[in-house]
């Protein structure tokens, strides 16, 4: 596999919103907005289906390339030990869980998305890859985790009650070198007892706004005590947003794309705002990344 550049800043933040709010033709984007169709089951529905139609557009899996950056991003995937799980949230056809597995021969990851197809295709294109062990430690199910929340084998009711206590005993005690104790090693009766890493790499924006603190509190309720999620999305002012046209705008910040997909962009306060409001604590170790321990 061949090494990948990774660049963590390539312009200046204050440079590109000073261009984007004084260019009058950009000026939609920054318009509030009040949006008369509040989130229901049918749009919840809807947006599942959407997705799904996408995936199956692109079934020959080649829309989406492997993320050979995304282990230069968060290492922690690759320096954490032995019997460490990573959920990893909407994964589509494998594109990132293919580079965790590749770079950490111990690690699980459980992976999850609303369509069954592409959950089909990410297992074809992870079994023919050339990495060790896949069969045992790749293992994926439908879900979509901002309606119906994760299955009980991931983390029961019990489990996640005591991770609550754990963690308001322990709050302080954040292992630095994100070791694991005996109980968060064992799986057990009830379920595989948590996971220590969450993955959401451009997920949450597919997400309605109004349904995404359920949904960052449905991947908070999985975590062991001490975990992390690791995430990265589209930021605010990206290219791809200021391409959008007026009449795609759902909602501030939103849009919906011609095939019924949506996009959210994301500033530093709403991620923080979003994650801290669950429980989440940031990681400022990670610098410019988002990190975000349990």
């Amino acid at each position: 596999m061949e090494a990948a550049e990774y660049f963590s800043k390539d312009f200046e933040w204050e440079e590109l919103r000073a261009e984007v709010e004084n260019d009058p033709s950009l000026r939609c984007h920054l318009l509030p907005f009040e949006s008369s169709n509040p989130s229901s089951i049918k749009a919840a529905d809807e947006d599942s289906a959407a997705w799904k139609r996408f995936h199956v557009r692109h079934s020959s899996g080649k829309f989406f390339k492997e993320r050979r950056y995304l282990l230069k991003e968060f290492p922690e995937l690759v320096s954490c030990g032995e019997h460490y799980k990573v959920l990893e949230v909407g994964c589509g056809n494998g594109s990132t869980a293919l580079p965790i597995l590749r770079g950490n021969e111990h690690i699980i990851v459980y992976a999850c998305d609303c369509s069954s197809e592409t959950l089909e295709k990410a297992e074809e294109i992870i079994a023919a890859a050339t990495v060790a062990s896949v069969r045992h430690r790749f293992h994926t199910f439908c879900c979509d985790f901002s309606t119906t929340g994760f299955p009980e084998w991931l983390g029961c009711h019990t489990c996640q009650e005591m991770f609550l206590q754990k963690q308001q005993n322990c709050l302080s005690d954040v292992k630095e070198n994100n070791s694991n104790d005996a109980y968060s090693l064992k799986e057990r009766d009830c379920c595989i007892g948590g996971v220590d890493f969450v993955t959401l790499v451009f997920t949450l924006s597919a997400v309605p706004f109004q349904r995404m603190p359920t949904s960052i509190k449905e991947c908070f309720s999985v975590l062991k005590p001490g975990g992390m999620l690791l995430f990265r999305d589209y930021g605010l002012y990206d290219m791809t947003m200021l391409r959008f046209e007026s009449d795609q705008r759902v909602g501030f910040r939103e849009y919906m794309r011609s095939d019924g997909t949506r996009s959210y962009f994301f500033c530093l306060d709403t991620v923080r705002d979003l994650f801290l409001g669950v429980g989440f604590i940031e990681d400022l170790k990670m610098g410019k990344k988002i990190g975000m321990r349990v």
